[in-house]
């Protein structure tokens, strides 16, 4: 029976070896200064917004998995990245790969047969290659434009065999390079959040413009028009208030269901429907710019104790509106 220290001591060991490597990687980060330089400028200079270039990511086995994440990691912070299995490009998949794309390619080895295969096919399309290896001699490092090594890595592996430390070497190395290149990009939240729509991140991300209701589903009014013409638009809508505007849309204020409830019950309801909207509507209103964080729209509905906020450009036009049951909706905490 194993005693209940030897896990306990395996864990640390192993996690001690592999945070070693990742540490030692910090420090030859100065011995190749000149190709990570390289490699970044190849990649931030082709492969970006309003470029044509996109980084074609590929390795095999375990290193494959890396590389498959590292695309994501690369596509999700600016720059247009894919993985390319290598035995599948050999079978027709080499057509994703174009003159204007950069390759980067891992393995710890440096030898891979089938990524040595594909090798001559990329010379011959004319996209530049980079490698992460594990020894800038080795037949991969040889042929590539730009070489970057992780250096000689002791696997974790009791066997020695089951690549463990190489991967997180390749991983976090590859991370360096894409976060890297994000900061030379500038990349802004904003721009983080378009390539992540989905889920809580998405959401805190996203702006009022994105979240809004628009078009049709924003009921908007003159100051003149009578409480019933504004009942009818609502109720088109299958909107919670009307947003009162002027002659140039430019938001005055704002007409919901809660301020009829409450004209209601300090005068005459048959003379209150044939009132101006302007007489009885709360002018001014609350309202947020549609470049503005959805978070914002809802703080300001939480402080205000209101359910719906007129969206405006930078010239406060109307463009659209935030409701918060539409946000619920959607996934947003409201409260």
């Amino acid at each position: 029976m194993l005693s209940m220290s030897m896990p306990l001591t395996s864990i640390v060991d192993i996690l001690r070896l592999e945070a070693q490597a990742v540490a030692a990687l910090a420090d030859q980060a100065h011995l190749q200064a000149d190709a990570l330089g390289r490699a970044c400028d190849l990649i931030h200079s082709r492969c970006g917004d309003g470029l044509p270039g996109r980084l074609v990511v590929t390795g095999v086995g375990k290193a494959g998995h890396i590389a498959r994440k590292l695309a994501a990691t690369f596509a999700s912070t600016g720059t247009p990245a894919l993985f390319l299995h290598p035995a599948e490009a050999r079978h027709g998949d080499l057509g994703m790969v174009q003159a204007h794309d950069t390759v980067l390619a891992l393995s710890n080895s440096g030898a891979s047969e089938e990524i040595i295969a594909i090798l001559p096919a990329l010379r011959h399309i004319g996209s530049p290659l980079i490698a992460l290896v594990g020894a800038v001699d080795s037949p991969l490092g040889r042929h590539a434009d730009v070489t970057l090594t992780i250096g000689s890595v002791l696997e974790a592996c009791p066997l020695g065999l089951a690549p463990s430390t190489s991967t997180t070497a390749l991983l976090a190395l590859g991370d360096a390079l894409a976060l890297t290149i994000q900061r030379l990009r500038s990349f802004t939240p904003q721009q983080y959040a378009r390539y992540h729509p989905g889920g809580a991140l998405g959401r805190k991300l996203m702006t009022c413009a994105e979240a809004m209701r628009s078009g049709d589903r924003v009921p908007a009014v003159l100051p003149k028009t009578t409480v019933l013409e504004c009942l009818r638009a609502i109720t088109s809508a299958r909107a919670g208030s009307v947003v009162v505007v002027d002659e140039e849309r430019r938001v005055l204020g704002i007409f919901t269901d809660g301020d009829l409830r409450r004209t209601l019950t300090t005068g005459d309801p048959a003379a209150l429907l044939h009132q101006s909207v302007g007489s009885v509507a709360s002018i001014p209103c609350q309202r947020v710019k549609g470049s503005e964080l959805v978070q914002t729209a809802l703080h300001r509905c939480a402080a205000k104790h209101i359910n719906e906020l007129p969206v405006v450009d930078d010239q406060d036009h109307l463009i659209g509106l935030i409701d918060l049951q539409d946000l619920a909706d959607r996934g947003f905490q409201i409260g």
